[in-house]
C-alpha cells in the first residue's frame, strides 16, 4: 500500500511538472507526431500500390501499428527514466542517491520520470488507430474477448519493453554507460510496428527469440485479427521470463556498483 500511495503521489507531481513546463510537452508532442505520422504515411503509400501484403490489408496494418504503440507508450509512461541510468547516473555517480533512501532503488529510479509526455501521445494515437482499424475489420475473436484481453496483452507487452530496457540499462554498472545499446534495442523495437512476414528469417528470429518485441504487438495482433492461438501462451511466458532475467541482471549490477569518487 505504501508503494501504491507513493506511485499515485509521484504521478501527481509529474503531472504538475508537465503543466509547469508546457514547452517541453509541446516539443515532445511535435516530435512524436512526426515519427508516428511518417509510419502512417508509409503504410498508406504501400497499400495504395498493392491491396494486401502477405495477407495483411491496409486496415490490418493500421491495427498492428496502433497496437504496437500501446505497450510502448505504457512502458514509457512509467519507466522512461531508465535511459538516464544507461547514460548518466552511473557515470556521474548520481545513482548513489537512490541507495540512501528508505525505498527500493528501482522504484525510486523509475519514479523520477513518471508520466513522460511523449508516452501520452503513444497511448492516445494507439487507441485511435486501433479503434479506427477495428471498425473496418471483422476480428478473429468475439468482441467481448477482444475487449477483455487487449489490456492484458498490452500490459504483458509493456513488461517486455521494460525488461529489455532494464537489462541493457543495467549493463552500465559494468561499463559506466550503456546508452548506445539501449538506443539500438529501442530502434529495433520499431520493427514490431509492421508485420513480421515482411522481414527476412534472421530478423524474425531475433524479434522472437533474442529481443522478443514480436510478443508486444505481432503475436497479440494476429490473435485478435485472425484468431491465431499458436503463440498465445508464448506471450505471458516470454514477458515473465524477460522480467526475471532483467531483474537478475539489475540485482547483479546493483551488488557491484561503486561510487565514482568524485
Amino acid at each position: 500500500m505504501r508503494q501504491i500511495k507513493l506511485t499515485l503521489f509521484l504521478c501527481g507531481v509529474s503531472l504538475h511538472r508537465l503543466v509547469e513546463y508546457r514547452v517541453d510537452f509541446l516539443l515532445g508532442a511535435f516530435g512524436f507526431i512526426i515519427r508516428v505520422g511518417a509510419q502512417i504515411i508509409l503504410v498508406h503509400v504501400v497499400f495504395a500500390l498493392v491491396p494486401s501484403v502477405y495477407g495483411w490489408s491496409y486496415h490490418h496494418a493500421l491495427f498492428l501499428l496502433g497496437f504496437a504503440l500501446l505497450p510502448r507508450g505504457l512502458d514509457r509512461l512509467f519507466t522512461d527514466n531508465l535511459w538516464m541510468l544507461s547514460g548518466q547516473y552511473v557515470r556521474t555517480g548520481e545513482f548513489y542517491r537512490y541507495l540512501i533512501r528508505p525505498v527500493h532503488p528501482l522504484f525510486l529510479l523509475v519514479s523520477d520520470r513518471f508520466f513522460w509526455p511523449d508516452a501520452l501521445g503513444d497511448l492516445i494515437t494507439g487507441v485511435a488507430l486501433l479503434a479506427y482499424a477495428a471498425g473496418h475489420l471483422t476480428l478473429g475473436v468475439p468482441p467481448l474477448v477482444a475487449v477483455a484481453l487487449t489490456p492484458v496483452l498490452v500490459l504483458l507487452g509493456a513488461v517486455v519493453y521494460f525488461s529489455v530496457k532494464l537489462a541493457f540499462a543495467s549493463l552500465a554498472f559494468w561499463t559506466t554507460t550503456s546508452y548506445p545499446v539501449v538506443h539500438a534495442a529501442n530502434e529495433l523495437s520499431e520493427f514490431a510496428s509492421f508485420p513480421l512476414d515482411l522481414y527476412r528469417p534472421t530478423v524474425r528470429w531475433v524479434l522472437t527469440w533474442v529481443l522478443p518485441f514480436a510478443v508486444t504487438s505481432y503475436f497479440p495482433a494476429t490473435f485478435l485479427l485472425f484468431g491465431d492461438r499458436a503463440h498465445l501462451l508464448w506471450i505471458p511466458a516470454t514477458s515473465l521470463g524477460a522480467l526475471a532475467v532483467a531483474c537478475l541482471i539489475w540485482r547483479a549490477g546493483l551488488m557491484r556498483y561503486e561510487m565514482t569518487g568524485s
